[in-house]
């Protein structure tokens, strides 16, 4: 099984600039289409910068949450300022989180590295815990030495 830790983390809100994904849920080569489109436009346009402008950390997330059955992915930054413009304020709860760290040539390659392996490797294969929806994030933390670093964050309780 891949690395990775158990932490207990407060509760946290990320605004987030969303779009809805369109692709079926099984079909990971057409979300990470849509994704890696999704940010080249956030980039573009500027809101981006926007959002970094107000952050609170250098911390940049990439959530995906379901709301109203929608499956919605997000472009944030934790911030206690509101921007007019943004899409959605996200609770994460209080609670245990299973964190998984790696790099990536770029932030696309590094969310989609995470996902897999929590979604296709350690959460199949725990005994211990289990995700039960609610909001999840990729964290871009920085750049070293050519690579992006980070983590993913996904709430999950005890079996």
């Amino acid at each position: 099984m891949a690395a990775y830790t158990l932490e207990e983390k407060d509760g946290f809100v990320v605004l987030g600039i969303g779009t809805e994904l369109k692709s079926d849920y099984t079909d990971y080569a057409g979300m990470n289409k849509e994704k890696e489109s999704f940010w080249r436009t956030v980039e573009q346009d500027g809101r981006l910068d926007t959002l970094k402008a107000i952050a609170a950390n250098e911390y940049i997330f990439a959530v995906n949450e379901l709301v109203n059955r929608k499956r919605m992915y997000y472009a944030g930054v934790m911030t206690e300022a509101l921007v007019p413009e943004e899409d959605r304020v996200i609770q994460f709860p209080k609670g245990q989180y299973l964190v998984i760290k790696g790099e990536g040539k770029t932030a696309d390659e590094l969310s989609s590295t995470l996902t897999g392996i929590a979604f296709g490797q350690v959460l199949p294969e725990s005994d211990n815990f289990a995700y039960v929806g609610g909001p999840n994030a990729t964290v871009v933390m920085g750049n070293r030495d050519g690579t992006v670093y980070g983590e993913m964050w996904i709430p999950v309780i005890k079996k």
